[in-house]
C-alpha cells in the first residue's frame, strides 16, 4: 500500500496536486496536512470514487506537532508545496525568509516520522529550500540523497510547451521532453534545446528568437503572476509538474520500467555519476540534472549531458552556476545557523 502525504494541501498548488494524487491508481492512502482549511479540502476529495482513502490533519495550535506526525507516519512519498505564493514584484529570494522556516519545520517532522520516505520539494525558492531539507535531515542522522528531489519539472513542462507554440501546425507539446538543467529560478534555469528532437526546430530560429524562447522558459512564472493581477502565481501548472515527477517516482517504485527525469538533487558521491557531475558544475553540491529512477530513488545521475551542450548553453550554464552557488549557500546557512 502506497501512502502519499501532501504538506500544504489546502493551498493554491496543494489542492489541485492533491486531486491529481487522489486519482493515481498506485496510491491507497492520501494524507493531507495544512495549518488552515484542510478539513474542507479533505471532505471534498473524499467524495471522489477512486480507491485511495483520504485523511486530513490540522494542528490545533502553532505548538501542536501531533497533526504533522500523524500525517507523516508510514508515508512512502511526501510532497511539499507549503509556503506563501509569489506576488507581483516579488522575486523567489523575497520568499526565502518565510518559506525557509516553514520547510525546515516540515523537514524536522519527516526526520522524526518517516525518514525513509521519498521527499519532493516544491516550496520556493527550490534552489535554497532543498539544501535546507538536506541539512535538516543530516542533522537528524537520516539523510539519504537518493530520496530527496527538488521539483524543477515545471521548467521542462514550459520548455516543451513554448517551443511547440512556435510550430503550432507541425508539433504538439507532448512530442518533446526537453532536458532543463541548473536550478529553478530565472537565469539558473537552462533549457537544452540543442539536444534531442528539439534541435532541428531550435536551429531554425534566428538568434533573437532563440534568446526570447530561453528567456520565456526562465521567466515563465512572471507571465502567470502578471496575468493573475496579483491574485496568485503558477498553481495549476505547478501542481501538474509536481504530480508528473511524483508519478514517475511511483512508477519506478512499482515497476521495472527505466525512467529518467530531471530533478534538483544533492550531488552526493554515494549516487552513481554524481561525483563526475559535481566536477563539471564547479563543485556545486546541488544541481538539476536528468537522473535514472529506481525502487530506492535516484540510481544514477546522467552527467554526460553536460558534455553535449552547445556553446551558447555553456554560457548560460556559467551564469547559472554562479547564481546557484549563492542560493545553495543561503539555504545551508539558514539550516545550520
Amino acid at each position: 500500500m502506497v501512502k502519499v502525504a501532501v504538506l500544504g494541501a489546502a493551498g493554491g498548488i496543494g489542492q489541485p496536486l492533491s486531486l491529481l494524487v487522489k486519482l493515481h491508481p498506485a496510491v491507497k492512502q492520501l494524507s493531507l496536512f495544512d495549518v488552515v482549511n484542510v478539513p474542507g479540502v479533505g471532505a471534498d476529495l473524499s467524495h471522489i470514487c477512486s480507491d485511495s482513502q483520504t485523511t486530513t490533519h490540522l494542528p490545533s495550535s502553532r505548538e501542536d506537532k501531533t497533526a504533522l506526525a500523524s500525517a507523516l507516519k508510514g508515508s512512502d512519498l511526501v510532497i511539499i508545496p507549503a509556503g506563501v505564493p509569489r506576488k507581483p514584484g516579488m522575486t523567489r529570494d523575497d520568499l526565502f525568509n518565510i518559506n525557509a522556516g516553514i520547510v525546515k519545520g516540515l523537514a524536522e517532522g519527516i526526520a522524526e516520522n518517516c525518514p525513509k520516505a521519498f521527499v519532493l520539494i516544491i516550496s520556493n525558492p527550490v534552489n535554497s529550500t532543498v539544501p535546507i531539507v538536506a541539512e535538516t535531515l543530516k542533522k537528524a542522522g537520516v539523510f539519504d540523497p537518493k530520496r530527496l528531489f527538488g521539483v524543477t519539472t515545471l521548467d521542462i513542462v514550459r520548455a516543451n510547451t513554448f517551443i511547440s507554440q512556435l510550430y503550432p501546425d507541425s508539433t504538439t507539446p507532448s512530442q518533446f521532453n526537453i532536458n532543463v538543467i541548473g536550478g529553478h529560478s530565472g537565469e539558473t534555469i537552462v533549457p537544452l534545446y540543442s539536444i534531442g528532437n528539439s534541435k532541428k526546430l531550435y536551429d531554425e530560429l534566428d538568434e533573437e528568437k532563440q534568446k526570447a524562447l530561453i528567456h520565456r522558459v526562465q521567466f515563465g512564472g512572471d507571465e502567470v503572476v502578471q496575468a493573475k493581477s496579483g491574485a496568485g502565481s503558477a498553481t495549476l501548472s505547478m501542481a501538474y509538474a509536481g504530480y508528473k515527477l511524483a508519478d514517475s517516482i511511483l512508477k519506478a517504485l512499482t515497476s521495472s520500467e527505466s525512467i529518467v527525469e530531471c530533478t534538483f538533487l544533492n550531488l552526493d558521491s554515494s549516487i552513481k555519476g554524481a561525483a563526475e557531475a559535481k566536477k563539471l558544475v564547479k563543485g556545486l553540491d546541488f544541481f538539476s540534472l536528468p537522473v535514472l529512477l529506481g525502487k530506492n530513488g535516484i540510481e544514477e545521475v546522467k552527467y554526460e549531458i553536460l558534455n553535449e551542450v552547445s556553446d551558447s548553453e555553456k554560457k548560460l550554464l556559467g551564469v547559472a552556476i554562479e547564481q546557484l552557488e549563492k542560493n545553495i549557500e543561503k539555504g545551508v546557512e539558514f539550516a545550520t545557523k
